[in-house]
């Protein structure tokens, strides 16, 4: 006879629940609390300064060095989408071929970007970007495209595609994980009936694959724009967001305004004005796609 397991109390489930909460209360809700307050102040540290109201907003609505800084977020967001949700979708079909050996191998050596702390993985490609002895401009040169060579953090036209590459190729690895168990989901018996009807493996890919993991990829891009919305590590140890603000993007220019020029009250409107473009655009982008089923 099986037994039942008592149904636990409501202050059980309350006390495992209230870590989490906790944590979340003070890394989340209460600095953002905090930030809305001091942006309606003219506050830079120390003894609040007077009461503004909405005049940081209304600044920051007129300040061009605020909207280049999202629109260089919404360009390193667009090829990231691109770039990290393309490749690992690729990589995905690739590594569930039965032709591949070693899976297991090239999955974790793929994912291994993504563990790396961003600050590490910003210095190293600062030295493969740099002019005079980076790998990069080395090989190019070694392989007779020499005039290839670029300042590749220096130009402005530039920097912010090369800022973006190590981006893409570190978060990669993530979205693989997501699209080989979400494609590990789809019975094996769909493939093999579609073999049976003559379908390739690309015609697999685009009419089955891809049609089945749409609810999964719908999730993946929220995280990919969420993600780089607030992107900040990587470019504040390659270029500090320069040179001027080619690559500044919308946390670098709060933490420029915040702790370079000590306008805190601004930085908090910046940092609020990042996060409601954020909620909107992946809103946007949400009713667009339709949501998910699930």
């Amino acid at each position: 006879m099986e037994r039942t397991l008592p149904k636990p109390k409501g202050i059980v489930i309350f006390g495992f629940l209230l870590p989490g909460i906790l944590i979340n209360l003070f890394i989340i809700v209460i600095p953002l609390i905090l930030a809305i307050y001091f942006s309606l102040y003219k506050f830079t540290g120390g003894i609040m300064g007077d009461f503004v109201g909405l005049s940081n907003y209304a600044q920051l609505v007129k300040d061009g060095k605020f909207w280049n800084s999202f629109k260089n977020n919404l360009v390193i967001t667009g090829l990231s989408i691109v770039g990290q949700l393309g490749f690992a979708f690729v990589l995905a079909i690739v590594l569930q071929s039965k032709w591949v050996k070693f899976r297991e191998f090239h999955r974790t050596v793929i994912f291994l970007p993504v563990v790396l702390p961003a600050v590490v993985v910003g210095f190293v490609w600062t030295l493969m970007y740099n002019k005079d002895y980076g790998i990069l401009n080395k090989l190019l040169s070694s392989i007779g495209l020499s005039s290839w060579i670029q300042p590749w953090l220096d130009d402005p036209g530039i920097v912010l595609y090369s800022v973006t590459a190590p981006i893409i190729w570190q978060f990669i690895g993530l979205y693989l994980i997501i699209f080989m168990s979400a494609i590990q989901n789809i019975s094996s018996e769909i493939y093999e009936v579609a073999e049976i009807d003559g379908a390739t493996g690309l015609r697999k890919a685009i009419y089955i694959t891809l049609p089945m993991l749409a609810d999964t990829i719908k999730v993946a891009l929220m995280l990919c724009i969420a993600g780089n919305m607030k992107i900040f590590d990587n470019i504040f140890v390659m270029t500090g967001g320069g040179p001027g603000d080619s690559s500044t993007v919308m946390a670098q220019y709060a933490y420029n305004v915040s702790f370079g020029q000590f306008r805190l009250g601004y930085g908090s409107a910046v940092s609020i004005g990042m996060i409601i473009l954020s909620l909107l655009l992946v809103l946007v982008i949400r009713r667009l796609m339709g949501g998910t089923n699930r």
